[in-house]
């Protein structure tokens, strides 16, 4: 692991949650009974779809961005993303009256970047993957002197985001799991470290794409590698972790006690489930954790699981393509009882 990781403390995530009030509002931890009754546990859904701009993203910014000199604000800056953290860095520039340059590769879908222009971003697009838009985010930063806002590789950008796990806690303290999207680590990083802290006993499970997990594949090499990106409903789980990564391997490496891979067609059954039994709208990477409750062999027991809905910046034509491409009794969730 890179020996260069200094760790987030719990006072810098208290101190996040404080900084990004003005910013950011606090979102709801809902029961999902259609869930809850499939799974025989207490499944709890935290809803960071109703966030600004629709994702989890916007608390890790707007702490990184808050925090920033005024010099460097003046500037303005720039960030390499899928889609969901190039529109939060967006949304808090736009809020703080801020230039904001965003580096986005071929893959990012047309909905996110209607988004961002909404949000005033200057958008350029770059090469076939997120590592070929950091490269052109980083020349940007050499040649405008603009301030890059890391998407997860960062202190601040996971302090913001384990400030979803201050919330958790307050909301149910009897929580015994948290099931959590994975790419590149921060939303991981933040809400493990900061729930590992107050609360040991709870099992920390991350959720990514088979066959395309950078996070999972460096795990396994003991140091950050390169992972080929592919077509995929949870496009927001794509990316690279980094090569020169400092915090996010190592502290996921500490903090997750399970890691699960899903099919595109599990990733499917999640996103259709949530919409026709819990009403709720969540891209691919959001319903992931939903994805991964189905996948378990369920066997009745006590415990209190909550599940990070992380983003709903969903590609619409991309998702009814799978259901039409899959028979439709697969893709969606089937009683297991008729």
């Amino acid at each position: 692991m890179n020996q260069r990781e200094n760790k987030v403390t719990l006072q810098e995530v208290q101190q996040a949650r404080l900084e990004i009030e003005t910013l950011v509002q606090r979102t709801p931890l809902v029961r999902a009974e259609a869930l809850s009754e499939v799974t025989k546990i207490h499944t709890y859904l935290k809803l960071e779809t109703i966030n600004q701009v629709g994702s989890f993203k916007i608390r890790g910014a707007a702490n990184k961005i808050r925090k920033l000199a005024a010099q460097k604000k003046a500037k303005g800056v720039t960030t390499f993303s899928t889609g969901n953290h190039g529109l939060a860095v967006s949304y808090v520039a736009k809020q703080l009256g801020m230039r904001s340059v965003i580096c986005v590769s071929n893959r990012v879908p047309s909905n996110k970047l209607s988004a961002l222009k909404r949000y005033g971003a200057e958008i350029v697009v770059s090469g076939e993957s997120q590592d070929e838009a950091a490269e052109r985010c980083l020349k940007l930063q050499e040649q405008e002197g603009l301030e890059l806002i890391p998407p997860f590789d960062d202190k601040h950008i996971i302090a913001g985001q384990g400030t979803i796990a201050l919330e958790l806690l307050e909301d149910l303290p009897e929580l015994n799991e948290v099931i959590i999207p994975l790419s590149g680590g921060g939303l991981l990083s933040g809400i493990g470290y900061t729930v590992k802290q107050l609360k040991p006993s709870v099992k920390i499970t991350g959720v990514s794409v088979e066959g395309a997990s950078a996070m999972s594949e460096s795990l396994s090499a003991g140091k950050p590698v390169e992972v080929p990106e592919k077509e995929t409903l949870a496009d927001s789980l794509l990316g690279g972790i980094g090569l020169d990564n400092c915090h996010t391997l190592s502290m996921v490496a500490s903090y997750m006690d399970d890691l699960i891979l899903l099919s595109e067609k599990a990733i499917a059954k999640g996103m259709a489930f949530l919409m026709e039994k819990e009403r709720i709208i969540a891209e691919g990477a959001g319903a992931a954790g939903v994805a991964a409750l189905l996948e378990r062999d369920f066997q009745p027991k006590a415990g209190h699981i909550a599940v990070i809905v992380s983003g709903n910046n969903l590609d619409w034509v991309q998702f009814f393509k799978a259901l039409r491409e899959e028979d439709r009794h697969d893709c969606i969730y089937r009683n297991r009882d008729s």
